[in-house]
């Protein structure tokens, strides 16, 4: 799971869009959020959601997942 990823940062009116790719596979995750966020940090979300992801298909939930008190899951 050490392949080189990807990254695609997109500006969408106040929202930014980053999608991270798994050079290897192909896969991608994409997130949004606020223009105000850094690069770095964006890349980062960007980044544990397609691990969390991969891992997930590999049948492991991810050390860094854990249920929300809503729908969907905190990464």
């Amino acid at each position: 799971m050490a392949s080189d990823v990807l990254f695609e940062i997109q500006r969408l009116g106040n929202t930014v869009k980053a999608t991270a790719i798994d050079a290897a596979t192909g896969e991608e995750a994409v997130v949004l959020a606020p223009p105000s966020i850094s690069r770095h940090d964006l890349q980062l979300l960007a980044l544990r959601k397609l691990r969390y992801l991969q891992g997930r298909k590999a049948g492991a939930e991810g050390p860094a997942a854990r249920p929300s008190k809503g729908k969907g899951i905190v990464v």
